[in-house]
């Protein structure tokens, strides 16, 4: 088999059909994540991260997949959540509700934002809905108007150590390209030169090659447990979002040094004991303060496998199939539920399933999908451009 029919196969006889049975509410409306091993809703509280992330994946199989029009109507039942009960009149997103839509938590940062503002572009992609098309830009601009204070009044910090995180340019180097079709060229092509430029001059070190999650406000390093912090998901993610940004400017530079970090990545955070990738490290090798450092997740080994995939479909770097090839082989004999169906997303340091869980507060219908969606449609282009060739199969 192919890499590219075992991934679309996956996407679309498991995973897609786990979050249609399992996550919808006829009642109120939106989705349950908290689903156990079985797929039963263990909690019915609403993150509207996972709202957003839900309603975007099924709009984008909508738009890139197949006109289906149950994926429309499961897209639309987020949509309306988002936009009837999680917002305030502000126009900031609280970060969750009650299954009815009750606030529950406050809007103390912008990343419900930014998934809410990714679920309205691509809905207005399927659509064209002309109230839905301002939402996405009316959000992305707030998004923007608040990122040198995200938190606001929320913020716990008191300003002694002040210091730039890496996650607010990472995402919008993402999101202004899923905006692209309702945003001004002018707001695209600013908000890609922001993010590049904060990503791979301001948070990528040259001496080791690795991206930092937080850095002095003038770039440097700072040696405290936040500054010392490496999240290898986190730079894989970034990478092939750069990857993209390149192709879609033509900078082979950039796509070449995306790669490079790529690969900077899985050596420094691959567990050479017991395989996979580490969810946190430090950059000197000290403990890290987060205690679940040394488990094995699934969003960060999902990340990998379509970092290294595009990378090489576009570098045709031998090192980089090399490297797919492994944590192909770790991810498919690790994650994937072969009883109940879904993929387990919490492992322990040796590869055990920590939570059977399916979702939760920070897994949902996205990572999975998404992962799966762009491996499929990286290694078909791949096989095309070396005709078929057997190293490409399982």
């Amino acid at each position: 088999m192919k890499y590219s029919q075992l991934y679309k196969e996956e996407l679309l006889n498991n995973i897609i059909p786990f979050w249609e049975k399992n996550s919808l509410d006829p009642d109120f409306g939106g989705y349950f994540s908290c689903l156990d091993q079985k797929g039963r809703v263990y909690e019915t509280d609403k993150f509207t991260w996972m709202q957003g992330r839900q309603a975007w994946m099924f709009s984008f199989l909508y738009n890139n997949i197949e006109k289906k029009p149950q994926w429309l109507e499961i897209s639309r039942q987020g949509i309306d959540f988002l936009r009837k009960k999680a917002v305030n009149e502000a126009g900031d997103f609280y970060f969750s509700l009650t299954r009815e839509g009750t606030p529950l938590i406050e809007p103390y940062n912008i990343f419900s934002d930014c998934f809410a503002a990714m679920a309205f572009g691509q809905y207005t992609k399927a659509t064209r809905d002309h109230e839905v098309k301002n939402l996405a830009i009316n959000t992305y601009r707030g998004i923007l108007r608040r990122r040198r204070n995200p938190k606001g009044k929320y913020e716990k910090a008191t300003g002694a150590r002040i210091l730039k995180n890496f996650s607010l340019p990472m995402i919008l180097s993402n999101l202004v390209l899923e905006l692209q079709d309702v945003l001004s060229n002018e707001e695209v092509e600013e908000t890609i030169a922001f993010s590049r430029d904060e990503i791979m001059t301001t948070f990528l070190d040259s001496s080791s090659g690795l991206i930092f999650e937080n850095v002095n406000p003038d770039g440097g390093f700072n040696d405290s447990f936040e500054g010392r912090l490496i999240n290898p998901g986190h730079g894989l993610e970034a990478m092939w979002f750069m990857i993209d940004i390149g192709v879609r400017t033509k900078d082979v530079d950039l796509i070449q040094k995306a790669s490079e970090v790529i690969l900077n990545i899985m050596e420094y955070g691959w567990d050479k004991q017991y395989g996979g990738i580490f969810y946190f490290m430090d950059i000197k090798g000290y403990p890290p303060q987060q205690l679940e450092w040394d488990q094995k997740l699934w969003w960060v080994h999902l990340e990998a496998l379509i970092a290294l995939s595009k990378a090489y479909l576009h570098t045709q770097n031998p090192a980089l199939f090399k490297w797919f090839e492994k944590v192909h082989q770790y991810t498919w004999n690790h994650f994937p539920d072969k009883k109940f169906g879904e993929w387990f997303g919490y492992l322990n340091r040796q590869g055990e399933p920590h939570l059977t869980l399916k979702g939760g507060k920070w897994k949902g219908c996205f990572h999975v999908p998404r992962g799966l969606y762009q491996c499929w449609k990286n290694f078909q282009a791949i096989e095309e451009k070396n005709g078929g060739h057997k190293k490409f199969e399982i």
